[in-house]
Parts: C-alpha cells; sequence; structure tokens
C-alpha cells in the first residue's frame, strides 16, 4: 500500500496498516529552504522547491499544495497585508458600509476566472508538484470556506447581521460557495486529490446558526467536490466541539480539528456517521515551543488513547507555525511510522514544565474597564483575527473609558498568562478577569453591552 492509498482508504473510513499523516507545512514551507512566506505564496518555482523539500524531509502520506485563505478575498477586492513569517491576512473589507445603508452581495460575473489573481501561479505548482510526487502521494488543495470568505469580505458586521440581516447572510454565503465550488473545480484540474474546505469561524457559532446558515452551504459545496471525483475534509479551528456532529451531516469525507477539540470524543461521532478525523497536534506548546521528544511523546499518547485507528489522520492541529523547528515534524513523522520504536524512545521521557511566571492584573482594583482577547495568533487565525477586530471596534467605540489587550499563544509570556488566567478556548474574550465570550465573536452590539456594565 502506497502513502497515497492508505491516505485514500483512511478518508474512505476503511482499516488501515496505520493512522495517516499528513503535515500542514503551509507557509512553513518556505522556511525550509529560507524563503519568506510572502516569496513562498508569490513565486511558483519557490512554491514548487519548498513543496517538494516538505515531502522529502516528512514523508507525509497527504501533503497540502497551499494553505492561504486570502486567495480568493484578494481577487474580490480585499487589500492584504503581507508578512515573512505567515500568510497574509486581511486589511479592508470591501462590503463593508455604514450602518443605515444596505450591504450588497456582489454579481456572479466577479467569481473568480482561472486566470484571476494567484489562481494560475497556484495551479501551475499544483500541476508540477503532482508530476513530482503526485504518485505515491495524496495531494490537498485548500479553499477558504464560504462563511470565512464572508466574513473577510464583509467583516465582522456579518455577525450582526446574522441577527437582523437573515436573508442578506443566506445570499452572501450562497455567493460565496458559489466561489468555493468553482475554486475547487480549478484544484482538482490541477491534479489535487482532497480539497479541504477551511472555514476557522464555524467554531465561534453556534449549532442554530450553524444549522440556520451553514448546513446548506456546505452540504452543496461538498456535494459539488464528490461530483468531482475527489475526496474532501472540512477544516476549523478553534472549539468546534458543539458544531462535530452538524458538520458529519454536511457530507464531508473528513474533519479536521485543532487542539481546542477533545480527539477520542469528537471521533466517536464522526465514526457514527462514517467520517474521518484529522488532527490536532498542539501548534505552540508542542509544535513551536516543545521539543522533539515532546512532539514524539505526545503523538505516541495520542495513538494510544484511540482504541481504533480508523478513519485516523494524524496533522497539525492547523498551518504550523512558521518558525517551528523542523526536527519537532520530523519527529511527529516518526511517531506516526514508526510508533512501536519510538514508543520505546519515549517510554521514560517526562516534559519540562515552562517554569515562566507572570503576573496578572488587580482586576478586583481596576481604574476603568479591561478587556482582555486571548488569542492564537490574529495575523494567521481567522478566528483569532475577528475576535480582535470585534474588540477594535469596541476600543474606538469606548476610547480612553476602557483598557484593551491582545495576548499571542505564540509568545511564551502570553502562553503562560492564558495559563495562568485558565482560558478554556482560543479566541477567547475576559472583561476584568471574568471570561465574557468563550471562542464564540460577539456582534458589536453584544460587546458594548457586556463593557457597560462595568462602566
Amino acid at each position: 500500500m502506497t502513502p497515497k492509498e492508505l491516505l485514500f482508504a483512511t478518508l474512505e473510513h476503511k482499516p488501515t496498516p496505520r493512522p495517516a499523516w499528513v503535515p500542514f507545512a503551509g507557509a512553513h514551507a518556505a522556511r525550509l529552504l529560507g524563503y519568506t512566506a510572502t516569496e513562498f505564496l508569490q513565486n511558483e518555482d519557490k512554491m514548487v522547491q519548498c513543496l517538494l523539500e516538505v515531502h522529502r524531509m516528512f514523508k507525509p502520506d497527504g501533503e497540502c499544495c497551499i494553505f492561504d485563505l486570502q486567495v480568493e478575498a484578494e481577487i474580490l477586492g480585499c487589500d492584504l497585508a503581507w508578512a515573512d513569517n505567515g500568510p497574509p491576512s486581511v486589511a479592508s473589507h470591501p462590503l463593508a458600509c455604514d450602518e443605515d445603508d444596505e450591504p450588497i452581495v456582489p454579481c456572479v460575473c466577479t467569481i473568480p476566472s482561472p486566470s484571476d489573481g494567484r489562481i494560475p501561479l497556484i495551479c501551475g505548482a499544483m500541476r508540477r508538484v503532482k508530476e513530482a510526487i503526485g504518485d505515491t502521494t495524496g495531494l490537498y488543495g485548500l479553499i477558504t470556506g464560504p462563511f470565512t470568505l464572508a466574513s473577510h469580505l464583509r467583516g465582522s458586521d456579518l455577525f450582526m447581521d446574522m441577527f437582523d440581516r437573515e436573508e442578506y447572510v443566506h445570499s452572501l454565503l450562497d455567493y460565496c460557495t458559489q466561489v468555493a465550488c468553482k475554486m475547487a473545480a480549478y484544484y482538482v484540474d490541477a491534479g489535487m486529490d482532497v480539497i479541504a474546505v477551511v472555514d476557522p469561524l464555524i467554531s465561534q457559532i453556534s449549532t442554530s446558526a450553524f444549522e440556520t446558515f451553514m448546513a446548506d452551504p456546505f452540504s452543496r459545496l461538498f456535494a459539488r467536490i464528490r461530483e468531482l471525483g475527489v475526496y474532501s475534509s472540512f477544516f476549523v479551528c478553534g472549539d468546534a466541539t458543539r458544531n462535530i456532529e452538524a458538520m458529519c451531516k454536511t457530507g464531508c469525507h473528513a474533519i479536521s480539528v485543532d487542539e481546542n477539540v477533545d480527539l477520542k470524543a469528537a471521533k466517536a461521532i464522526c465514526d457514527r456517521y462514517g467520517v474521518s478525523i484529522g488532527g490536532n497536534i498542539p501548534l505552540t506548546t508542542t509544535m513551536l515551543h516543545g521539543t522533539q521528544q515532546d512532539n514524539m511523546k505526545w503523538v505516541v499518547d495520542l495513538l494510544d488513547s484511540l482504541e481504533d485507528h480508523t478513519g485516523l489522520v494524524v496533522a497539525p492541529g492547523c498551518d504550523m507555525p512558521f518558525e517551528t523547528p523542523f526536527e519537532n515534524t520530523i519527529g511527529c513523522s516518526q511517531a506516526v511510522l514508526q510508533t512501536d520504536q519510538i514508543r520505546e524512545m519515549v517510554r521514560d521521557y517526562t516534559a519540562t514544565e515552562d517554569t515562566l511566571d507572570v503576573e496578572l492584573p488587580d482586576y478586583e482594583h481596576l481604574n476603568k474597564p479591561l478587556v482582555e482577547a486571548f488569542t492564537l495568533d490574529p495575523a494567521t487565525c481567522a478566528a483569532c483575527t475577528y475576535m480582535v477586530a470585534a474588540t477594535d471596534e469596541a476600543k474606538a467605540a469606548f476610547g480612553d473609558r476602557i483598557d484593551y489587550r491582545v495576548y499571542r499563544y505564540t509568545i511564551r509570556e502570553d502562553i503562560a498568562r492564558t495559563k495562568k488566567m485558565g482560558v478554556p478556548n482560543l479566541p477567547s474574550l475576559y472583561i476584568n478577569g471574568k471570561l465574557a465570550f468563550q471562542s464564540i465573536i460577539p456582534s458589536r452590539e453584544e460587546l458594548e453591552k457586556a463593557i457597560e456594565q462595568y462602566l
């Protein structure tokens, strides 16, 4: 059985000799050859070189050829803020408007064509990688999910629209679903075996909101991917626990989750529907800041915690951080491919606890309300981006009447602070040291009302 065949069997929820291994190297691939993320994402030759290096170093069963949730948004009018150490982020929202104005839905004539934006570059790289390693390795093309794309276009107002402009939200999501269907077709034509629909914001809504707004668009999208003759994965970040079952009902082949989700419990739900599940190696505490032994042990412990590995894809919880040490990802690879040997190597290994301490604010004696956003990283995590956007708007509205801080789980001090606070999930929002919004992006009205209680 080739790695590709093993991956396909896993996605079909069939028994396999071992779990599948898919390192989501994303922008991190650039670092393998000393390029910046921007160089990698804007140059076909460099993209191909780095993707082949990912294959050589990490020995995957499946490999993603693109992990950039801004490709479609850029074509549709969003300004991007580019970075050297991660994918770009959306810096403007073309469908944003004044509160009294009626927002629009773009014309279907604006749906990206194969020649728009960076699509030719990406598809060119996909075809070359397919020719080089596609016979033995399953290739993933990652597209932006309808909800996240709608958020890129509309901005954080979309969350308020879900309360007072339901028909508009349905229409905008329909448009974004049509965009996703086209992008899937372009990537399949370029040789992709799996289309991963990446929609981090799904973790930020209730199951009721999912069923009202998302069930139909995603079901249509996954039905279209099946028509194209390839596999699909529903990729979310954050605490999507409440929506796992609803996601399974959309017709996807697999679901991918991050460390916020209890993989054992989520797998039990997925198994009932014959849906595979992937994840969820912690991105920062283990992959970025841990040792190679930490990564080996984490993967071995995950495998040993599951009685049945059918339908299991071992993978980072999301696009791995740019600065992730190469040896850590290699350690994960070895733990999947050589589990028995690695289990013996780390049998007596105990991770060293980070003893860094931080001082928390004196929440009982603040001069004014303190709003704190605990995030993974707003520059690379879409859910975190919109959580911070919501709090930025609140800061603009209240001005000097409140204090406001943002913490990033990629920074050692902020990791220590997050742990000391006992933050249950990322992103989360605290006001005066009390959890106000746990893995739910508030509307402007909800957040302002919550802050007013402390003024």
